[in-house]
């Protein structure tokens, strides 16, 4: 059985839909980042990056970073989840680097926690409306690759889907702000699947 560490909310919400979408035995540990559990001696000895998502994998081996854990999920439990052919593979791993490379750790991050940019507060809100910029730029992009269809991946999610829903998810639940029309379409598909419920009922966000 994997072992998926997760913090509630985050974008290891993303790995955990991803989980239940193609059925992966696993079990959840809690590391709780606003009480700093991921410093813990205990955690930093299962991953020194101390961070989530990880995933412990039934070898022995632990694998971080969301792209490597989402591959390697849909290659090893549902292929369907990351489309084998060229451009498809292409252009899918090409939303997941843009969603959590830019919009999340360049931009939301920004939003989010300016401190991790400047320990000066004076410059907090420049640093918050550069992520802002970031954030609504990706939002607008992946609104106009929406617009006409269900989903990224097409009839069914992909792993892109997975980490845009949680982006989006901020949004709606953080920020507290409406989507633009198509990316509301689609979360509100992704909210209506059964693997997206039970994510989300078993991180209490439900």
């Amino acid at each position: 059985m994997l072992t998926f560490f997760h913090c509630p909310g985050t974008c290891s919400l993303g790995i955990h839909v991803l989980l239940e979408e193609a059925g992966a035995p696993y079990q959840l540990i809690l590391v709780n980042l606003m009480k700093g559990e991921q410093h813990a001696p205990a955690y930093l000895a299962q991953n020194p990056k101390a961070k989530v998502p990880a995933l412990l994998r039934e070898d022995g081996s632990l694998l971080t970073e969301w792209p490597a854990i989402a591959t390697w999920l849909a290659l090893t439990y549902d292929k369907a989840l990351l489309p084998m052919d060229a451009e498809g593979l292409a252009r899918t791993l090409e939303a997941v680097d843009y969603l959590v490379a830019s919009v999340h750790m360049q931009g939301f991050t920004r939003i989010w926690r300016p401190d991790h940019f400047a320990v000066s507060e004076a410059e907090h809100p420049a640093i918050k409306e550069k992520g802002r910029a970031i954030y609504e730029k990706g939002l607008a992009t992946f609104d106009a690759k929406l617009t006409g269809r269900d989903y990224l991946g097409g009839e069914r999610p992909s792993i892109a889907d997975a980490a845009l829903f949680y982006v989006e998810y901020w949004k709606v639940n953080r920020l507290k702000e409406p989507l633009p029309d198509a990316l509301a379409g689609h979360y509100a598909r992704m909210m209506q699947r059964p693997a997206v419920v039970r994510a989300l009922t078993m991180e209490g966000l439900l």
